[in-house]
């Protein structure tokens, strides 16, 4: 996009699911386009407006915006996307998961005939073959790699525990892995009391849900990146965004619902080369949904025991074997490399 900037009068528009996503988004722009004096002009949620229509008055190269708050930027005349003429709808099928379909197609519909998109989504459903047929001219579809791969060089492993167990295992993991964490839970009621407990046991943690402003968020994010806190909780559509070299683990407190979101989860570890642990918590009657993410990941997770914390299994899952470790918590991960990105663009 930057390269056609430079040689192209126009603007380019990014639309992506969340606010931390599109921060982390315009910080990479203006790394990458500061020699060339790239100018910026994000639209989110969660702050005040009138800086953000002041930075558009500056005729920014690159809008980042989110659906919502494109859609009030637009219905409040303070822009129009005549000039834009390359658009990158980013997680495509997250934004799809919140409900901004409507949002999208009316974002869509206002841009010029004229012009280049570019879609990326983890996966590739129905509804974003939609899009694509209805609103694309040719496309080309690049897959990167097949659905539901791991990265590489994470070693993955399953606990299971029983519910009222799972704080004591934590306590027992954070002692054994003394590097940054990230903790993910399915609420974020959730989230704000592991974190709590967490801090209770004497190791400095924040949060990232929902009910936290922009700014507590970004001061959570940028402590966690600082080395401020040492674990991160967070819970799912919160922690679009995050994307910190030197996550040691990625702890699954609570399975996701969809086991698709296991596969982004443990992505966030072994970045940019480095190796990195993925863990996760089920309750003996989570066996289905384990199912499911052995069956996207295509293996086995090995289950993992730690000195003190009772030993429990599923009836499907006594065949398996347990496997430890002196001194640290047991088990190991296949090699896949990362998720599908998948790609679609023609001008």
């Amino acid at each position: 996009m930057i390269q056609r900037l430079a040689q192209v009068k126009g603007q380019g528009l990014v639309v992506l699911p969340t606010r931390e996503l599109a921060l982390q988004v315009d910080e990479m722009l203006r790394k990458v386009g500061h020699s060339l004096g790239l100018r910026t002009a994000v639209l989110i949620g969660g702050t005040a407006i009138w800086p953000q229509v002041q930075a558009l008055s500056k005729k920014p190269h690159i809008i980042i915006a989110t659906p919502g708050r494109l859609i009030d930027h637009l219905q409040n005349k303070n822009l129009k996307l005549d000039n834009i003429f390359i658009v990158v709808l980013d997680e495509a099928d997250r934004m799809l998961d919140m409900g901004f379909l409507p949002q999208i197609q009316r974002i869509i519909k206002a841009l010029p005939k004229h012009r280049q998109t570019m879609l990326f989504s983890a996966t590739i459903p129905s509804e974003i073959m939609r899009i694509a047929s209805d609103y694309m001219k040719l496309p080309v579809r690049v897959e990167i790699a097949p659905t539901g791969t791991t990265v590489e060089k994470v070693t993955q492993e399953l606990f299971i525990v029983q519910r009222d167990k799972k704080m004591h295992l934590l306590q027992k993991l954070l002692e054994t892995y003394n590097g940054p964490t990230l903790v993910f839970t399915k609420t974020k009621h959730g989230a704000r009391k592991v974190a709590h407990q967490i801090r209770m046991m004497g190791v400095s943690s924040s949060e990232i849900h929902s009910n936290r402003s922009l700014s507590q968020r970004r001061e959570a994010l940028e402590g966690f990146k600082s080395g401020k806190y040492r674990v991160l909780v967070a819970t799912d559509i919160a922690s679009r965004g995050i994307d910190v070299v030197g996550i040691e683990l990625v702890l699954n407190y609570d399975l996701p619902s969809q086991a698709l979101d296991y596969v982004h989860r443990i992505g966030r570890t072994a970045r940019a080369g480095a190796g990195g642990h993925a863990i996760s918590f089920a309750v003996p009657t989570e066996q289905k949904e384990v199912r499911s993410i052995e069956y996207l990941i295509r293996k086995t997770l090995p289950v993992g025991k730690v000195s003190g914390i009772p030993d429990v299994a599923f009836a499907e899952f006594s065949s398996r074997s347990h496997v430890s470790r002196p001194g640290r918590a047991s088990g190991s991960g296949g090699s896949w490399r990362y998720h599908r990105r998948g790609s679609f663009g023609r001008r």
